[in-house]
């Protein structure tokens, strides 16, 4: 088995985090203690987007791009916001993250933070993750003691702080717009842009919003540089390590740090240590409830950002969720679509009455009670959910669409045969 280099979880322990001296012996705050000293903002900016460094939270957009959205002109005070909703089924890495090393997070904001010349940083967090929102509390505070955050850091004239706060609990929430308007404490319904939060967020300040594993993988690129962190990959149009989550039929989920590139195969076979009882592999969700199925034609597909969109695809959250060959693939369908459909904000026609529709059809296949119209209904239903206002219906139907384009004979079987053959 290849041994990767561990860079996000690096001296992760079983039973505690990595606590600030530790982290620091290891090389930890000195990229902001060299910028402090020796870098303007727009320098941390340039190394970010030579670095390629695409967000990590399921859009793929280029963080050095996004901050250099934030006018240098703009009005104060600046905000950056950590996302670490992380309600996308199957994706728990934020969490395995914040167990392990929050002050990585806390020196990438802080980094992000002087890149932007914001002044106050919120980390977002579901209510679940509490064990997470009291060890990032009391390690903010050790950070804000030493120096770090807080006001004139390390001695300079840029002052920081950061405040946590918990989410109320929707998955519309890791939206963009959404957790504003959340933080704000109104309804989180979408906003469509313009105008952009770098521009107008939070109460119509700039605000740059970012994923927990994004801003845990600043300090590195900023303290080795940008060809450091594109050497990390496995192929040439990757840059860096990515926090995948396995989970499903395989011997041994978990989350693990690997280089972008790495081929789906070897991380069921080798790093998962293969498919489980036997079972085959049939099909894999790659980033999360919101991407389509690969399939066994996809089974050495190599797992970076621009791979999985020419597939046709996404590497959304890096969630591997893994189906065997005893697997009903209108049940793992439906099952999402139940839960996208509980989600939706309902907002927009199209989400608000398009999942509920869907998930009926789907549950009368399932059951027995499906109609080969059916399959036609589901596929024009599927093109309405793209009009939606937001992105949360196009990823949420994903798996529906890849369910009509990759298994249409099993959907028919269930039609024929009066219900799922795989019921024993």
């Amino acid at each position: 088995m290849n041994e990767y280099p561990q860079i996000l979880l690096k001296n992760r322990k079983p039973d505690r985090i990595n606590t600030m001296e530790e982290y620091r012996r290891d090389g930890g705050y000195e990229a902001l203690k060299n910028t402090i000293a020796k870098r303007q903002p727009q320098m941390v900016k340039d190394i970010l987007l030579n670095a390629i460094l695409l967000g990590r939270g399921g859009a793929a957009f280029p963080a050095g791009q996004k901050a250099k959205t934030v006018a240098e002109d703009a009005p104060h005070p600046r905000y950056v916001v950590c996302n670490a909703d992380e309600m996308e089924p199957g994706t728990f890495k934020d969490r395995v993250f914040l167990h392990a090393n929050p002050h990585m997070l806390i020196e990438g904001m802080v980094l992000a933070a002087y890149a932007v010349q914001a002044d106050h940083g919120i980390i977002f967090i579901r209510p679940e993750y509490e064990s997470a929102a009291k060890i990032l509390e009391r390690e903010i505070s050790i950070a804000q003691a030493a120096g770090l955050i807080g006001k004139g850091i390390l001695g300079s004239d840029f002052s920081f702080d950061i405040v946590v706060h918990r989410s109320g609990g929707r998955y519309i929430c890791g939206e963009v717009t959404a957790q504003i308007n959340a933080l704000q404490g109104l309804r989180p319904n979408p906003q469509a842009p313009p105008p952009y939060a770098t521009d107008k967020g939070l109460w119509g300040l700039p605000t740059l919003a970012q994923n927990v594993e994004t801003l845990a993988c600043m300090p590195h690129i900023v303290r080795h540089g940008a060809q450091w962190f594109k050497n990390l990959a496995l192929t040439p149009s990757a840059a860096g390590t990515k926090l995948f989550c396995v989970s499903g039929r395989v011997n041994k989920p978990g989350c693990y740090e690997l280089p972008l590139g790495v081929k789906l195969s070897e991380i069921i076979e080798e790093i998962c240590g293969g498919m489980k009882d036997g079972g085959k592999f049939k099909a894999c969700l790659p980033g999360g409830a919101s991407t389509g199925f690969l399939t066994r034609e996809h089974y050495h597909i190599e797992m970076d950002f621009e791979s999985l969109k020419k597939a046709g695809n996404r590497l959304g959250t890096g969630a591997i969720m893994v189906f065997d060959d005893h697997t009903c693939m209108v049940a793992a369908a439906l099952n999402l679509t139940e839960f996208f459909a509980r989600e939706s904000c309902g907002w927009c026609t199209p989400c608000r009455e398009g999942f509920p529709y869907l998930r009926d059809l789907l549950a009368r296949i399932e059951t027995g009670k499906g109609e080969p119209a059916f399959i036609p209904m589901i596929k024009t239903m599927c093109g309405h959910m793209w009009k939606s206002y937001c992105a949360f219906a196009p990823g949420g139907v994903a798996p529906v669409e890849s369910l009509l384009e990759h298994f249409e004979d099993e959907v028919m079987a269930h039609i024929d045969g009066d219900g799922c053959p795989f019921r024993g």
